[in-house]
């Protein structure tokens, strides 16, 4: 599949609890955007025709878990059937507590044509929607649908170890403010 001519989708996983961080971090403001609506620009950035919230609405296109504790996996199996009935081939897979990532951040995972992820973190991952197997189960840890869909892990560039890993708590969120 040209990666280039692919249509691509994403979904921005937002079901955690934001215990850490003692608010909801997709709500978070960041330079004048919620934490969802940064990582949703981004997506868009990125090619994506469509782009949905998992685990919680924020007035984005959303949709739900498929049900209670079924962790992000859940959310990107969720996703993975809507981007598919819209025609989309491959997703881009975000997290909504890393919304200072940036395209250069992205670019590798973009261009790898059967999917990536980087090897610090399963998310941000880019995966053809066709590799997602059919055995994969909410509940799952994301890094064994990585290696089941057959993703490419790459190296992580330094410069963005800290954008990738994202903010789960006040003192991380501060760090990656400018």
């Amino acid at each position: 599949m040209n990666t280039r001519e692919a249509r691509l989708g994403a979904i921005i996983l937002c079901g955690g609890g934001s215990v850490r961080m003692g608010q909801d971090k997709a709500l978070i403001d960041w330079g004048g955007a919620r934490a969802v609506d940064r990582v949703a620009a981004l997506a868009r950035a990125a090619g994506a025709e469509a782009v949905l919230t998992a685990g919680r609405d924020y007035g984005l296109d959303w949709v739900p878990d498929p049900r209670d504790g079924a962790g992000p996996v859940g959310g990107v199996l969720a996703g993975v059937a809507a981007l598919r009935a819209r025609g989309c081939e491959r997703a881009l897979v975000l997290a909504v507590d890393a919304p200072t990532l940036t395209l250069e951040d992205l670019a590798p995972l973009l261009a790898a044509e059967t999917g990536a992820a980087f090897e610090v973190s399963p998310v941000p991952m880019v995966l053809s929607l066709g590799a997602v197997p059919e055995a994969a189960l909410p509940g799952w840890p994301l890094r064994r649908l990585v290696e089941r869909a057959g993703l490419a892990v790459l190296p992580c560039p330094e410069e963005a170890r800290a954008r990738l890993l994202g903010a789960n708590t006040p003192e991380e969120r501060d760090r990656l403010r400018p």
